[in-house]
């Protein structure tokens, strides 16, 4: 190939010389068909130099990109984790077990773009992306749910967030216990969770799913009865009080104040 770039930079010498020539003695015609040839020369130049590019490093190379529309790769990992997440925790499931195409970034949005459709079309898609609600029956910061799911897995009480946090951990690897080859990027990911459940992972080796499990599901039981009790009042409360739009996006502070009345 590079025989090849010495008699291409060759060649094109030779043209610029004969282009200048041509102009000179005012050939029009030969210099347009001398330029002609120029160019062409100058782009099998560019193609040999790019084939003899090494590839890039994996670091700097674009990142994959997933065929599904953002909304639905969020809604895939919803699925998985099975509560209401943050948005952090969302790129970091998808980036360890899906396509690893989405960005923070591309969810600052989303609640509010998903609320926007459903006002002006309820119940028109076969899901929504909602708000999980607060006790006060108002949007979680941060928070996006499933509106399939049942009221009380969309409402938050005092012990949720440690609830849900040891639910999703479950999950995680529940699924990866299903996999013949867990990616790494997803261990790496339980293991970072593990760290925050007693005896659920020893040090810092990578975690084990049927250790993280059983460590999650202890405690859990000590949780489980009371969150499900305040999470039922709290679901409970947003029926009576809330239309549908709230019930899936979260009340206003007025709106909280009527139904309260």
């Amino acid at each position: 190939m590079s025989e090849s770039l010495d008699a291409l930079e060759r060649r094109i010498a030779e043209l610029r010389a004969e282009v200048r020539r041509a102009v000179k003695a005012r050939d029009n015609a030969l210099a347009r068909s001398l330029r002609g040839d120029l160019r062409r020369a100058e782009q099998a130049w560019d193609a040999a130099v790019t084939a003899e590019e090494p590839p890039a490093p994996l670091a700097l190379r674009e990142p994959e990109t997933s065929l599904l529309p953002i909304r639905e790769q969020v809604h895939q990992t919803l699925a998985l984790l099975g509560v209401p997440t943050a948005a952090k925790l969302i790129v970091a499931v998808n980036d360890a077990f899906f396509s690893g195409a989405l960005r923070g970034s591309q969810l600052t949005s989303l609640r509010r773009d998903e609320e926007r459709s459903f006002r002006s079309d309820p119940y028109a898609r076969p899901y929504y992306l909602c708000a999980a609600l607060t006790d006060r029956l108002s949007p979680a910061r941060g928070l996006l749910a499933d509106s399939t799911w049942a009221p009380e897995l969309r409402v938050l009480g005092p012990l949720s967030p440690r609830v849900d946090f040891l639910t999703s951990t479950m999950r995680i690897a529940e699924h990866l216990a299903r996999l013949a080859e867990p990616p790494p990027g997803a261990l790496r990911l339980l293991s970072r969770m593990a760290q925050n459940i007693p005896g659920a992972v020893e040090g810092f080796v990578p975690a084990d799913p049927a250790t993280a499990i059983r460590a999650a599901r202890a405690e859990l039981e000590v949780h489980r009865a009371a969150d499900t009790a305040q999470r039922a009042e709290v679901a409970a409360r947003a029926s009576r009080q809330l239309p549908d739009v709230e019930r899936l996006f979260g009340a206003t502070a007025m709106s909280t104040l009527r139904g309260a009345c």
